[in-house]
């Protein structure tokens, strides 16, 4: 049986993670517990959790001519994912996320793009045959929205599942973006940013998922945190999938072992409700742990009734 295989096309940083009882107040320095570095970016999380699941995974992607976009494309390498259409920006700095954590596992982050900002729909048309020959694509919106659309038209055109993940909203997402999508996945403060709908309840969040539908996405998939999920379809799918209830150490990156974690089961044929499901399952594994991708698990440390296919 082949792997399940998807493409990414995204964002790869490295995370400087401090540790924090609290956050500061503006103007205000406090000490913080510990510092760590990782490997991040939404795009390389969501590919590292396809791998580690078993997945065939290709990325799409840019990294700055520096030691950190070398260390990067290693880390891409030793996890198993086909790194082939990652480039190096000469003279440009690669992704970097400054993070914050306290001790309720809640966190801040700051990301300056670097070299994510330059990926552009000619790196993307050079990777059309993986994006073709995958069964799923994941997109975000850390790089450049050109290159989301360019790989988005070869993957409808393909026939390829779509899932775009609007994180982090910095701007408007074109309509078209919207039509291309097959799962339009934002959390609530990304639905509220895209829909100007204050999400406080579920009535709330259909209300958003509605607006979405209306602008062209085939199914809207709104994260809710510790309540679960919202998924809504143009087919008239209207549920809501709770998550497992855990105590949180560190909750970055959980949202993209959440995504990572649905493209996978969807790529292996898994049932979409079944698929939120394990995904939202391995996404409350992993905020049990420290840390971004160091927090993701791999399928051996998982129980098999998770990843039955």
């Amino acid at each position: 049986m082949n792997a399940p295989s998807v493409c990414v096309v995204g964002s790869i940083n490295l995370d400087m993670n401090a540790y924090v009882h609290r956050f500061p107040r503006p103007g205000e320095t406090l000490h913080g517990g510990r510092f760590t570095t990782g490997y991040g970016g939404k795009g390389a999380n969501q590919a590292v959790m396809v791998a580690r699941l078993g997945g065939s995974i290709s990325m799409v992607g840019r990294v700055g001519d520096d030691i950190f976009g070398q260390d990067m494309r290693r880390n891409l390498a030793a996890e198993g994912i086909d790194a082939r259409f990652v480039f190096e920006s000469a003279g440009v700095s690669s992704g970097v996320a400054v993070i914050t954590v306290d001790d309720n596992g809640q966190n801040t982050i700051i990301v300056i793009a670097g070299a994510n900002g330059l990926v552009t729909p000619d790196d993307v048309t050079a990777a059309q045959a993986a994006i073709a020959g995958a069964r799923v694509l994941l997109c975000q919106m850390e790089v450049p929205m050109a290159a989301n659309l360019a790989a988005l038209r070869l993957a409808r055109a393909a026939g390829v599942t779509t899932i775009f993940n609007s994180a982090p909203v910095s701007g408007e997402v074109p309509a078209e973006v919207y039509q291309l999508a097959d799962i339009f996945c934002p959390n609530e403060t990304e639905a509220e940013l895209l829909t100007g709908v204050e999400v406080h309840t579920l009535d709330d969040a259909r209300l958003a998922a509605s607006i979405i539908l209306e602008r062209g996405a085939r199914a809207a998939l709104i994260t809710l945190g510790a309540r679960g999920c919202l998924y809504v379809s143009a087919d008239g799918a209207d549920e809501v999938i709770p998550t497992v209830e855990v105590n949180a150490v560190d909750t970055t990156g959980a949202g993209d072992a959440f995504v990572g974690s649905l493209g996978y089961f969807l790529a292996a044929g898994v049932a979409l409700r079944t698929a939120i499901e394990r995904a939202n399952a391995i996404a409350a594994i992993s905020v049990q742990s420290p840390g971004t991708q160091s927090s993701y698990p791999r399928r051996e440390q998982l129980p098999p009734e998770l990843l039955g296919l």
